[in-house]
């Protein structure tokens, strides 16, 4: 988790993976690259600007499953930790809400829709928050089925965080 009080940027994902947990460093592997590329910005303003913050839906590695995934980010950890954290960030301006875990914290488990159901509908969330896949190599067959998603939404979002970060 990396936030800070001049945070006007929240990137809100699932859980630290095991290389992340190791690392210490948020998107520290090839899915925070694409990340990065669909933000417009590079490596160095990621980690070192306070106005970009990120936070898991668990602040904690969640642990392997015995199938070789990652257990999913425990409910409690957001339940207490997300209201404390955005109460502290008085300047946020814009929520990316990146996979499923997120989507349906920040919008709200809804029986039958999907995530993709979910980010097509970003307009309907903006300017606060945008719903977004995992940028994961996981959903290279969904960005592939999704052109839309870098088509609409990347240029929207590289124009907002270069506004926000202006």
């Amino acid at each position: 988790m990396r936030a800070f009080p001049e945070t006007r940027l929240l990137i809100c994902g699932q859980a630290p993976g095991r290389r992340v947990h190791e690392s210490g460093l948020p998107f520290d592997d090839p899915s925070g690259d694409r990340l990065r590329g669909w933000l417009g910005i590079d490596r160095e303003t990621f980690y070192g600007d306070p106005r970009i913050g990120v936070a898991g839906m668990a602040f904690c590695y969640p642990g392997t499953s015995p199938k070789g995934g990652d257990y999913p980010p425990p409910g409690r950890c957001s339940e207490l930790w997300h209201p404390r954290l955005l109460a502290g960030l008085a300047k946020l301006e814009l929520t990316l809400l990146v996979g499923s875990y997120a989507i349906d914290w920040a919008l709200g488990r809804r029986p039958g829709r999907s995530m993709t159901a979910a980010v097509a509908g970003w307009r309907d969330h903006t300017p606060g928050a945008i719903p977004m896949p995992h940028p994961s190599w996981r959903n290279n067959a969904w960005l592939r089925q999704n052109p839309w998603f870098e088509d609409e939404v990347t240029p929207y979002l590289r124009a907002r965080v270069a506004e926000i970060l202006a």
